[in-house]
């Protein structure tokens, strides 16, 4: 059922910008906010991680400024949060290790080499800065792009280059498993 509640959960964020910008000019900036509404409730029914709760209240508070104010603009923060979020907690295990990367790597492969732990540490940086440039360019056209700039970047480019970025970091770890096995017998 957890699994089946995060499906939904990244479903909805990966439409969150399409349905801003597509139903900005059709609904008061008040209505479009439940939507930030049910992104809250379905993380906080989805997670008992207080980082993703925090996140959760946060969509909540933003939803409340936006009902409040009936201006669309605080809609367009959520995606800079949900970065500084990720970033947050890959960064908070660079300084209580074990890193993010190799909590996640250790899921699969328990015993994990000393090699593979520094490696994972060095992806967890990586993500870092990754979360760092995603949140500002989001930030960018959440202040100054246009509502079709921000829907465009924030619900198609970011997630591409998320994509990017993972399967360039899959293709990483190959060659550096490789190396660390040493030549084939």
């Amino acid at each position: 059922m957890a699994g089946t509640r995060e499906v939904v959960f990244a479903a909805l964020t990966l439409c969150y910008p399409l349905a801003i910008w597509l139903l900005g000019e059709r609904l008061e900036p008040r209505w479009l906010a439940l939507s930030l509404v049910l992104l809250g409730t379905l993380r906080l029914a989805a997670t008992r991680q207080r980082a993703w709760a925090g996140l959760a209240l946060v969509a909540f508070a933003l939803a409340a400024v936006t009902g409040v104010l009936n201006q669309a603009w605080p809609l367009r923060w959520y995606p800079v949060l949900v970065n500084a979020s990720l970033l947050g907690l890959f960064g908070v295990t660079l300084w209580h290790p074990p890193s993010m990367a190799e909590r996640l790597a250790r899921l699969r492969e328990p015993d994990l080499p000393p090699h593979a732990v520094t490696y994972t540490r060095q992806v967890t940086v990586a993500w870092c800065g990754f979360f760092l440039v995603n949140g500002g360019l989001a930030a960018l056209t959440a202040a100054w792009g246009s509502d079709r700039t921000w829907a465009l970047y924030n619900g198609g480019l970011a997630y591409a280059l998320v994509g990017l970025f993972a399967g360039g970091e899959y293709l990483v770890r190959r060659r550096v498993r490789r190396r660390a096995e040493g030549p084939a017998q």
